[in-house]
């Protein structure tokens, strides 16, 4: 995070007398110093090291003790420093969103690894970020369901996400490489009414669902897949995504479940402008 330096306490150069400055110079140098408990990672060290050599030993004591005091006295300014530093992270976050839905706009919305349901010329687009054995994306294939069903100028992508070892990864593979037979929309809803997805039953799903297993598994060898998935986790990160599901609604990134109803609100609200990224 890039944030202003604060200005150390050292800051405070001594140009007046020690006895008659020495309150007014430690009492704005608490309050300074309070400042740098949450800044000082932004300021360069060499800086502080260097400006700190304007006190002698004997002054910089002295404001230790009284800066000590003066928090103890007053531990609210840590809560207000603690705000401002989250106030500052959530904006620097929202930048990072925004600016890597804009510049991943084809890979996020438009990639040709992804599964869509929908027409291609829907005027809206939603995507999922999903892991095979995660509860709640599970959950949100029947809020998928609902949606598309009643509005079909939706497409919806399914980004494949399996941050649940190895197990998942494995099904993320076989549901990326059953497009090659045109078998995933049928796999993935197979897969996800599973409770627990392994590497053995995802074969077995393969089969019950009408997928040549063996082409499947030639087809699972091909590195594109692990280029795939490794760029969707690079996307995931950088939009600040640390579980599934996950939903993109235009520039709108949710993370967790989100149920049919509000999606669809959200929706209606981005139709009134128009999409700005999808």
């Amino acid at each position: 995070m890039t944030l202003p330096a604060a200005p150390a306490v050292a800051s405070l150069q001594p140009s007046f007398s020690w006895a008659s400055g020495l309150f007014r110079t430690v009492t704005t140098a608490a309050v300074t110093a309070t400042l740098a408990l949450g800044l000082a990672a932004a300021a360069p060290a060499n800086a502080a090291e260097k400006n700190t050599s304007l006190f002698n030993a004997d002054q910089k004591a002295e404001i230790g003790r009284l800066v000590r005091d003066y928090l103890l006295t007053h531990p609210e300014i840590l809560v207000e420093v603690s705000q401002e530093l989250e106030k500052r992270r959530k904006v620097e976050e929202e930048a990072t969103r925004s600016k890597t839905l804009v510049d991943q706009k084809q890979q996020i919305f438009r990639s040709p690894y992804d599964f869509v349901l929908g027409k291609k010329d829907s005027d809206i687009t939603i995507v999922e970020f999903f892991d095979y054995n995660c509860g709640w994306c599970k959950r949100a294939l029947d809020e998928i369901t609902k949606m598309t069903a009643a509005d079909p100028n939706i497409r919806f992508v399914m980004k494949e996400f399996p941050i649940f070892g190895e197990h998942s990864q494995f099904a993320a593979k076989a549901a990326l490489a059953s497009k090659k037979q045109g078998k995933y929309w049928e796999f993935h809803q197979a897969l996800m009414k599973e409770r627990q997805v392994t590497k053995d039953n995802t074969l077995d799903i393969a089969k019950s669902v009408g997928l040549d297993v063996d082409a499947l598994k030639r087809e699972m060898e091909n590195p594109l897949y692990d280029q795939v998935l490794a760029e969707n986790t690079q996307v995931a990160q950088a939009l600040g995504m640390q579980g599934t599901p996950a939903f993109i609604v235009d520039s709108k990134v949710n993370y967790g479940y989100v149920p049919a109803n509000e999606l669809t609100a959200m929706v209606a609200e981005i139709r009134k402008e128009g999409c700005k990224v999808c």
